[in-house]
């Protein structure tokens, strides 16, 4: 099995988006329990949440809690499980969502995100979404701040372009560890993003790296190529993206989504279909149509 680095932690190379599990069209939590454990039974090691995956006004945190309850309840090592929570993004519970990148409010989110995780500290905390009312150094210098007191292990940022990766990297001595952007066979413009994190040797977390949630299951049927070289390995084309993407940069750790035990065990296949160079190439040049 693949495994992939992120700061000082080895991680497979295929994690776990808990979004689905906790918004709209979210399943029973039975179902999500068992989601979260069929995903760690296959060697997952990463698990993505956020404070703001959640669907109504009252459960601000309902994701994160629902990962502390199925950790809590695995049987299986949970010191290696990485938990990579965010802040700064909120959803005020009318399908909505907003901002606020404030340097005071990323410390209590934090905080606040450690009490339902539960531990020590969190292990990866993100800025979740630029606030363009403050200053993208104030919001991220909280961060630093956050790893100076220990309520953190280590930092990220989401949704960002290169000039904030940089900027981030700076305002953290050097502490960046990963980035979190969209990135999928149909979203590609976060390549440059993708390559600098290469560049740096910062790992590269694509969200929806399916194409978003309800649009995963079409994968093959909009994407011709990816569509065909499924079908020469005689697996889904959903596991062919999550192959390509790993094979762009050994710092890639695609975070798909799930609310299913059988997807995301179809997912973590992915770790070991091996694409050629060629298919890669055809893969990289499809254009959606």
């Amino acid at each position: 099995m693949q495994q992939r680095t992120i700061g000082t932690r080895k991680v497979g190379a295929i994690g776990l988006g808990g979004m689905p599990m906790s918004i709209e069209g979210r399943p029973e939590e039975d179902r999500s329990v068992r989601t979260i454990h069929a995903a760690l039974d296959a060697g997952v090691t990463l698990i993505d949440t956020a404070d703001a995956y959640h669907r109504d006004a009252g459960e601000v945190g309902h994701n994160e809690s629902l990962i502390a309850k199925a950790l809590s309840s695995w049987r299986g090592d949970r010191s290696e499980v990485l938990v990579a929570t965010k802040g700064g993004h909120l959803r005020p519970g009318d399908g909505s969502w907003t901002v606020n990148g404030r340097p005071d409010h990323l410390k209590e989110a934090a905080k606040a995100s450690l009490k339902r995780l539960g531990g020590d500290a969190i292990g990866l905390y993100q800025f979740h979404r630029p606030d363009p009312d403050v200053p993208y150094a104030e919001s991220v210098g909280a961060l630093a701040d956050l790893l100076d007191e220990g309520v953190i292990e280590m930092a990220g940022i989401s949704n960002a372009n290169p000039d904030q990766i940089r900027e981030a990297q700076e305002t953290l001595g050097g502490r960046l560890v990963s980035v979190q952007n969209q990135f999928s066979p149909a979203f590609r413009s976060s390549r440059p993003e993708l390559d600098l994190c290469a560049e740096l040797g910062i790992a590269f977390l694509p969200w929806s790296p399916l194409g978003g949630i309800s649009r995963a299951g079409d994968l093959g049927s909009r994407h011709d190529a990816f569509a065909e070289v499924a079908k020469a390995h005689d697996v889904s084309p959903q596991r062919v993206a999550l192959a390509w993407e790993l094979a762009l940069a050994p710092v890639v750790v695609p975070i798909p989504g799930a609310s299913r035990p059988e997807s995301i065990q179809d997912s973590v296949q992915a770790e070991e279909l091996e694409l050629g160079a060629d298919e890669i190439e055809q893969l990289s040049a499809e254009t959606l149509h």
